[in-house]
């Protein structure tokens, strides 16, 4: 697909070039120009484009791996679809090696580095199994390592087309035939555990430097990992300790319940090995009631011609044709029906040539009967009837998982062993029971509009339901609510409700006329009305307005109108100050007769006081003319006072009564 280079993908991600590719998939580098970063982007091949089942598994499983965080998860950053026909998967770009590449150009790799990248392949598989995501095709090529060391795991539940080392079941079970597990060989049920097993042979692999199985063709290497055991990886590779050697065999036992049943058990004898690689790692056998012999149903032998051909869809061009096929599925079977019966014969010999010794072995010397019990059939009972029913049978009942079904949640679908089987007293019955119909975390919706929380809600498998609308202060158009809220755990096909932003409810109140009020009473009033309050001063010395001290006087919009809530109304109201009086240099009157001096404060309504009066008590009319020589203070307000001093009249001589006449003697001669 050369033609996608350059081409924009979701207006924001520009095709670079190719860098990889699957059997369903090109995988090319581009860059995202709106946060000015690589990225990897995934495209459905066109072969598949109309394929709706593969379409929506393609999208509802990158969905879903978009909400895994883990270090050791490639992330993924988007999901969709272009023009209808180029679906695609934005994931980060990781600059680095895949680990098949890794070994190919070194070999075996050393068993320490080897661990440290199975933890963390691990790391990333617990992370998703606590998730209920199966990854299903766990091999080097899936596994990521950078520069700095960083491993990553990608390719989550995304299915593989058939090719030389690929393999495809008519039930639609996918992945690569050299990392099957023997359950996946068979097209059987499935469980975390599988992705364990491939976890085993990819760390054979890296400490041998080859697979465990390998043949000519995907159906050859599959029937090996049902009926073969691998060599063991120390056979191969005498360095590595014995308890790497014990993890690996466990881990790729045949049978799911021998495993390890979950990552967090794997991890941590992985790191018991990291620590100290002379640990003894357990058994990979049962408890001790289930390692004793005891009579069983007959293991299912090889399938024949028939059931080979119904196990397997093998289309590739490569893989052997039919009458091959017949040989070599005639010839096994053969050598095994030769094999078991070899098996037996030498087991009857020896019990013969050793009598009770040999019966004493086989049964740890007990001379007791050992109680033997037929498996009772719960399959289609529900949980609780199917454990009273073994437990009553003298056996523990042990639920060993879940599966998706049409059935009731917690009926009862397969059981381990199969009902007829002889068991010992107290064995374990493992059963799976219905999970009811496929479960699924609802998305977050919040922030979305309803066109694009519909096409999320398409690739997750559910519907929108009903949908509402609320005022609210989020952007209008958008999801404000959801129920199921995000993470909810819902079946398949179900509903989700919305709630949508009508944007801010706009509420109005009418403008109230606030003349002649207080501040106080205009606030209380526009708070209850939810207005906003303004104040503008103005300050006065106008008598007039003296009585309209802190009153509002006018207002901005005018009172009537009907505003919006949350406005601002601007109130304009008075401060009344005392006016300013007058002050006055005094320090002028000096030099000045009193007289002047009474003339200039009668003009100021300032009155003049005189300090040294009793000097003109026998002369009050010089005092009209006496000069001021001091005044205090020497600045006055108007309508203040002013003490001033003024000169002292002068001295008049005696009279000299014999030259002068006597006044009353003239006036008695005018008389």
């Amino acid at each position: 697909m050369n033609e996608m280079i350059g081409k924009i993908i979701g207006d924001r991600y520009e095709i670079l070039e190719k860098i990889g590719e699957g059997g369903m998939s090109y995988v090319y580098k581009a860059k995202c120009n709106k946060l000015n970063r690589y990225v990897a982007i995934k495209v459905l091949k066109d072969s598949f484009k109309d394929n709706d089942e593969i379409v929506d598994r393609f999208k509802r499983e990158a969905t879903a791996i978009a909400n895994l965080s883990n270090a050791n998860i490639v992330n993924v950053l988007d999901v969709g679809t272009q023009n209808e026909d180029i679906h695609y998967i934005v994931m980060e770009y990781v600059k680095g090696k895949t680990l098949k590449t890794i070994i190919n150009e070194q070999g075996k790799l050393p068993y320490d580095v080897a661990v440290n990248i199975a933890i963390k392949v691990a790391n990333a598989l617990e992370c998703a199994h606590k998730n209920n995501i199966i990854h299903r095709d766990i091999k080097p090529h899936n596994i990521l390592v950078t520069d700095e060391g960083v491993v990553k795991v990608t390719d989550f539940g995304i299915a593989k087309s058939t090719n030389s080392t690929t393999i495809q079941y008519t039930n639609s079970v996918m992945g690569s035939a050299h990392y099957f597990s023997p359950e996946q060989a068979k097209g059987s049920y499935i469980d975390c555990r599988t992705d364990l097993y491939s976890l085993g042979v990819v760390l054979y692999e890296m400490v041998t430097g080859k697979v465990p199985f390998d043949g000519d063709t995907p159906v050859t290497i599959a029937l090996k990992h049902i009926q073969e055991n691998p060599i063991p990886p120390k056979d191969i590779n005498s360095k590595i300790p014995e308890s790497l050697n014990q993890l690996i065999l466990k881990a790729m036992n045949k049978e799911p319940i021998k495993r390890y049943q979950n990552a967090k058990e794997l991890i941590n004898d992985l790191q018991k090995i990291k620590d100290d690689p002379d640990t003894v790692i357990g058994s990979n056998k049962l408890k001790d009631d289930e390692d004793h012999t005891r009579i069983m149903a007959p293991v299912n032998v090889p399938p024949d011609e028939d059931d080979e051909e119904e196990d397997y869809d093998d289309d590739d061009d490569e893989d052997y044709e039919d009458d091959e096929d017949e040989n070599k599925k005639s010839s096994s079977s053969k050598k095994n029906k030769i094999l078991n019966k070899v098996i037996f014969a030498l087991i009857a010999i020896l019990v013969l040539a050793l009598g009770g010794g040999a019966a004493y072995m086989f049964t740890k010397g007990s001379s007791e009967k050992v109680k033997e019990i037929s498996v009772p059939d719960v399959v289609g009972k529900s949980k609780d009837e199917a454990k009273k029913i073994i437990e009553s049978a003298g056996l523990i009942f042990v639920e060993a998982g879940q599966k998706e079904s049409d059935k009731e949640e917690g009926t009862v679908l397969e059981m381990f062993p199969e009902a007829g089987s002889k068991v010992k007293e107290k064995a374990e019955i493992r059963v799976i029971v219905s999970g009811g119909g496929e479960k699924l975390k609802v998305p977050n919706l919040q922030g979305m509009t309803v066109k694009d929380a519909k096409n999320m809600l398409a690739t997750y498998g559910l519907q929108l339901g009903n949908v509402s609308e609320e005022f609210s202060s989020k952007t209008k158009g958008t999801i404000i609510k959801q129920s199921p809220e995000s993470d909810s755990e819902v079946k398949k096909s179900d509903k989700i409700d919305v709630v949508v932003s009508k944007g801010q409810e706009i509420k109005t109140s009418n403008v109230p006329d606030l003349s002649g009020k207080t501040l106080n009473d205009a606030k209380t009033l526009l708070d209850s009305l939810k207005f906003q309050m303004k104040q503008v001063e103005t300050v006065t010395s106008e008598g007039d307005k003296k009585d309209l001290n802190g009153k509002i006087y006018k207002q901005d919009p005018g009172a009537g109108y009907d505003l919006k809530q949350g406005s601002t109304i601007t109130v304009y109201y008075y401060t009344y100050k005392e006016p300013e009086k007058k002050k006055y240099n005094a320090n002028e009157l000096v030099g000045k007769s009193y007289g002047e001096a009474q003339n200039w404060g009668k003009d100021k309504k300032i009155s003049v006081n005189v300090q040294n009066a009793g000097d003109f008590a026998q002369n009050q009319g010089e005092m009209s003319s006496a000069k001021v020589t001091n005044v205090s203070p020497q600045e006055v307000e108007e309508g203040g006072s002013v003490v001033v001093t003024l000169e002292k009249p002068k001295a008049q001589p005696p009279k000299d009564e014999g030259t002068h006449p006597d006044p009353r003697s003239s006036n008695d001669k005018k008389s």
